[in-house]
């Protein structure tokens, strides 16, 4: 999918009006709670309506936001405004935006398996460049055994992650945690339901 493409996809299925995902944090990321601090910066990759940035937000970091959808950006800054927080919302393609260089302490990928793997690795390679030397990376995807449960995520099994695919694409980081698990997911209309899912925080060395 071409990005003009990937855009009118999302816009549409974004254009709605209750959120697609719901507005709350994704699970994963609010358990990582204790390693977070307010004045930190940090960076929530393709974040749809904005659930998982305004989370961060209300935590005090300092919070940007991206997704290619100008709807869901759009959702994210009102979702913002009604919980009293501020984000530097984008919209931005992955491929073409201007990744800041060593400048988050965290960045958050849940959920990002819209990229086929060449795709995946260029997108992994600009996180890991993102995060502050110390930072972490914060990600959770679904495993292949997700398309048989049929409760979210893409239909394309090469988008999805394996602990050895996550081991290889963070092997120059500090993995300090990475596991596999089948847990029920409540994250509005858009993923609902027993899931195969797997965890990953990685710490640029």
């Amino acid at each position: 999918m071409d990005s003009v493409a990937a855009r009118d996809f999302w816009n549409s299925r974004y254009d709605r009006q209750d959120y697609l995902f719901g507005e709350t944090p994704n699970a994963f990321l609010a358990a990582q709670i204790a390693r977070l601090q307010p004045g930190m910066t940090a960076l929530a990759v393709a974040d749809g309506e904005g659930r998982n940035g305004v989370w961060l937000a209300e935590q005090g970091l300092a919070v940007t936001t991206t997704d290619i959808a100008p709807r869901a950006v759009e959702k994210a800054l009102a979702l913002a405004e009604r919980r009293g927080v501020t984000l530097d919302a984008q919209v931005a393609d992955f491929e073409t935006w201007g990744w800041p260089q060593g400048a988050f302490d965290v960045v958050v990928a849940v959920f990002i398996q819209f990229a086929p793997p060449p795709q995946r690795d260029r997108l992994f390679e600009r996180m890991k460049a993102a995060v502050k030397p110390g930072g972490l990376v914060l990600l959770q995807g679904y495993r292949p055994e997700q398309i048989a449960y049929g409760t979210g995520g893409p239909g394309q099994v090469e988008n999805l992650y394996t602990e050895a695919l996550l081991r290889d694409a963070f092997a120059d980081f500090d993995i300090l945690h990475l596991k596999s698990h089948d847990s029920d997911v409540s994250e509005g209309a858009g993923h609902s339901g027993r899931s195969a899912l797997i965890d990953l925080i990685a710490r640029r060395p």
